[in-house]
C-alpha cells in the first residue's frame, strides 16, 4: 500500500509539473483582439458575439449547448476553452473576451486579491458535489479500526471531503473549521480511520488500495461515476460548499448588467440548461438554484 501511494503522488506531481509547463488554450485559438461585451460580429449583419473562455468539461459543454439558445436571442456566442484557471481570467481583465466560466467565488476572490484584477460574478450556474465512492468496501457500516480513506490534498476540495466526512458521521472536526478544514482539524476519530492525503487527479486510481475514495463531480465524471447510482454520499444542493463553491460566469467589473452578459447567465440558467445539465451528467454536474 505504501509503495503503491508513493509511487501514485509521485505521478501527481509530474502530471502537475506538465500542466503548468503547458498551460494554455486547449484548441490553438488565440485571445482575440479585445471587443467588448455585446460588440457587432464580422460574421453577422445585426449579430452580436459574445466571447467566453471556458474549462473543456463540463464549461464548454454547457456553453455549447447553450448556442443555439443565444442565437435566438440574437447573439453569436465564441468559446475557447483554456487548459489552465490563469489566463481564462487574464483574457476577460484584459477585455479580449467578455466572460469566463470555469470557477468558483472563492477562487475568483483569491485571483482578484493576488492578482490586482477587478473581477466580478455575473451570475452562478451549476456546482459539482463531492461524494464518497467505495473503494474496497461498499458501505459507510463496513468501516472498519485503521481503515484508509482517500482524499484530495488541495486546501479547498479536502476542506470539502472532510466535511462531506463530518456529515456521515466518519470523523468530528473542530468547531469553526468550516471551508478550512485540514486533517489536523479533526478531534474526533473513533475508529482511528487513516485519511490519505493525494493530488485530486489522482484519487480515483487508489480506489482498489483503500476503504472509500472522496471524488468531486468533475474527476467522478473522469472515472466513470455516477453521483446518483454510485456515491455512497454526496453534497446536498443546500450544502455550506456546495452555495460557497458554485461555479459563475465571471466578467470584468462593470460589464455584470450589459445585455449581452444578462443574455448570456439568463440563457444558461433557462429551464432547457438545467435540463440538458440534468441528463447529462447524472448527478456529477448540478444546476445551482439562487
Amino acid at each position: 500500500m505504501k509503495k503503491r501511494v508513493l509511487a501514485v503522488l509521485l505521478a501527481g506531481v509530474l502530471t502537475v509539473a506538465g500542466l503548468t509547463a503547458c498551460g494554455g488554450s486547449g484548441d490553438g485559438g488565440d485571445a482575440g483582439s479585445g471587443a467588448d461585451a455585446g460588440s457587432e460580429s464580422d460574421a453577422g449583419a445585426g449579430s452580436k458575439s459574445i466571447k467566453v473562455a471556458a474549462s473543456a468539461t463540463p464549461h464548454a459543454e454547457i456553453l455549447e449547448e447553450a448556442r443555439g439558445l443565444l442565437e435566438a436571442e440574437g447573439y453569436d456566442l465564441e468559446v475557447t476553452i483554456f487548459n489552465d484557471y490563469v489566463q481564462p481570467n487574464e483574457v476577460v481583465e484584459s477585455g479580449d473576451f467578455d466572460a469566463n466560466y470555469f470557477q468558483h467565488i472563492p477562487y475568483l476572490d483569491s485571483f482578484n486579491e493576488e492578482k490586482g484584477t477587478h473581477l466580478v460574478n455575473a451570475g452562478g450556474i451549476h456546482y459539482e458535489p463531492f461524494g464518497i465512492y467505495p473503494g474496497t468496501k461498499k458501505s459507510l457500516d463496513e468501516l472498519e479500526e485503521g481503515d484508509t480513506i482517500a482524499v484530495p490534498n488541495d486546501t479547498t476540495n479536502e476542506a470539502r471531503a472532510l466535511l462531506l466526512l463530518e456529515d456521515n458521521g466518519v470523523i468530528k472536526l473542530k468547531e469553526g473549521a468550516g471551508l478550512n478544514a485540514t486533517v489536523n482539524d479533526i478531534e474526533e476519530n473513533t475508529k482511528n480511520v487513516k485519511i490519505e492525503e493525494l493530488e485530486a487527479a489522482q484519487v480515483s486510481r487508489v480506489v482498489g488500495e483503500v476503504a472509500f475514495v472522496v471524488l468531486n463531480g468533475n474527476y467522478a465524471l473522469e472515472a466513470n461515476y455516477s453521483v446518483k447510482s454510485d456515491a455512497i454520499a454526496y453534497e446536498e444542493s443546500d450544502s455550506e460548499a456546495a452555495k460557497t463553491y458554485v461555479n459563475v460566469i465571471a466578467v470584468k467589473e462593470g460589464n455584470e448588467d450589459s445585455e449581452a452578459v444578462q443574455a448570456l447567465v439568463k440563457v444558461l440558467k433557462s429551464e432547457d440548461i438545467k435540463k440538458f445539465i440534468d441528463e447529462k451528467y447524472d448527478g456529477a454536474v448540478i444546476a445551482f438554484e439562487e
